[in-house]
């Protein structure tokens, strides 16, 4: 259950969302993808992994203007009960547990003591999980600005507590989160320079996953992180 961020916070040549069946699984950017001739790059079916370039990835985005009117944080419910639910963690707890580079002692109504998580966007070791925030890679601001047709709240939901792929939620130190806040790849990195190849496919594959689009800043700055990265692959499975 545990995703290793040690590998999630080096500058990864691949990228991988894969089926889970209980849990999530340790970040992929360390597994190689499966090789994609050029020109053959196309979302699959729900269900069924897609690997291209970072380039390809890109270009498989639709550009879109961004709608932001009507925006409200609770049109996206989370936390729900978990993948888990009869171990009395919520999504959010359960992310940190699966994150954990040293597991906490988990107590009574999920309340964690101990432990230790590499976080990330700053590549800082933290060792109190209250200082930790579950951020959706995707933030749901920028989810909505980018869903193309409205999405139902079943499924607004099921995007919140995405559980099933290993890259949808991180958990990160809580002030990198608040910097990061709902800003794209036009407005924010993260601060460790090394992770921006491993960001940039994380970013592109989840936006692939859940059939969104970037408006025309973003996909320039992605763009650009491409240039730096021409050996960065994204495999993603679309979501149901």
């Amino acid at each position: 259950m545990i995703k290793n961020l040690l590998v999630r916070g080096l500058p990864a040549l691949t990228f991988c969302v894969l089926p889970l069946l209980a849990a999530p699984a340790a970040h992929s950017a360390s597994h190689p993808a499966a090789s994609v001739p050029a020109g053959e790059a196309a979302a699959g079916p729900a269900g069924v992994a897609v690997a291209v370039t970072l380039f390809e990835a890109i270009n498989e985005l639709p550009v879109a203007v961004e709608h932001r009117e009507g925006y409200k944080r609770s049109l996206y419910k989370h936390w729900n009960k978990g993948l888990n639910s009869g171990d009395g963690c919520d999504t959010r707890k359960e992310v940190i547990l699966a994150e954990a580079v040293d597991a906490p002692e988990v107590a009574s109504g999920c309340k964690l003591t101990g432990g230790s998580w590499r976080s990330a966007y700053d590549d800082i070791v933290v060792t109190d999980a209250a200082r930790l925030d579950v951020d959706h890679f995707v933030p749901l601001a920028e989810v909505y600005d980018s869903e193309q047709t409205p999405w139902s709240p079943a499924r607004r939901e099921a995007y919140a507590n995405d559980q099933t792929s290993p890259d949808t939620l991180i958990a990160v130190a809580a002030a990198s989160n608040r910097s990061k806040a709902d800003k794209d790849p036009a407005q924010w990195l993260p601060s460790d320079n090394s992770y921006h190849c491993t960001y940039a496919a994380t970013w592109v594959g989840t936006k692939l996953r859940w059939d969104l689009a970037v408006d025309e800043a973003e996909h320039q700055a992605l763009l650009g992180l491409a240039q730096e990265c021409p050996t960065t692959t994204v495999t993603y499975e679309p979501a149901p």
